[in-house]
């Protein structure tokens, strides 16, 4: 699918994985207010584990609205259509309870995103390039350079892996970079590049900072950021509603 609007946004912010955490969604959309961005792309997975599935999905539909884009994730197809993939018994159980507190027109948003969006030089996808439907991840620079080259966008930006990680693509050879938050990173012309700005909802690279990135479409530099918030309430709101205590428990421990 392509964005109908073609023009390219000074500042975009990227936030991936939410996974119903409205506390950690407020303080990324407030880092990357600060940062100047004008502009947000979901990548995918808006529900699961999390407590606050109906604040989170109603404020993405309001920001697609407004010209936002969103993309689906495996979380938001299973909720929606049962069309998911494998999970485990809890994410299940996750699911089930997400569609109880989801209205109609929440859950036929979810289920009508794209699984992909193509805007000008930028490919959106929540897992990966190849085949989107089939969520397969992209770990390592190997899954990395497949996704690359199954598309013709210079620049690919998706989610699924809780981890923030930067790869790169040219000919004869392919690399990672473990991006530094704050630090601006230019994404050169001469590379196709495939970046994940990490979960903002559930990071589980040992840091229980909401992880985001924002991108500047003028000097083609890319941002990670690493969002401290009020984790502790999280949890508490999961544990109030029922949830495995893993899902709460995980979000202190950012594993």
């Amino acid at each position: 699918m392509r964005s109908e609007d073609t023009q390219t946004p000074m500042r975009i912010g990227l936030l991936a994985d939410l996974h119903a955490n409205r506390e950690a969604v407020e303080a990324c959309l407030e880092a990357l207010h600060d940062a100047g961005c004008t502009r947000h792309v979901f990548l995918g997975d808006l529900v699961g584990y999390g407590a606050d599935p109906a604040w989170v999905v109603e404020f993405v539909r309001e920001q697609v609205s407004r010209g936002a884009l969103a993309v689906v994730g495996n979380h938001d197809a299973a909720t929606a259509t049962g069309t998911g993939g494998a999970m485990h018994e809890q994410a299940d159980a996750a699911i089930a309870w997400t569609r109880t507190q989801l209205d109609r027109d929440q859950l036929d948003f979810l289920a009508a995103l794209p699984l992909s969006v193509t805007d000008e030089e930028r490919l959106y996808v929540h897992a990966n390039a190849w085949a989107p439907a089939e969520w397969a991840y992209v770990r390592n620079p190997l899954a990395a350079a497949r996704s690359l080259a199954a598309t013709d966008a210079r620049l690919t930006f998706c989610g699924h892996v809780h981890e923030p990680a930067l790869y790169h693509a040219r000919p004869g050879g392919s690399g990672y970079f473990a991006p530094k938050p704050g630090v601006p990173i230019p994404l050169s012309g001469a590379r196709q590049w495939l970046a994940i700005p990490g979960s903002c909802g559930q990071p589980r690279d040992h840091n229980p900072a909401a992880a985001c990135a924002w991108f500047d479409g003028t000097t083609s530099q890319l941002t990670f950021l690493r969002v401290p918030y009020d984790h502790e309430r999280a949890a508490a709101k999961i544990r109030a509603a029922g949830l495995p205590e893993a899902f709460a428990a995980r979000l202190g421990e950012g594993a």
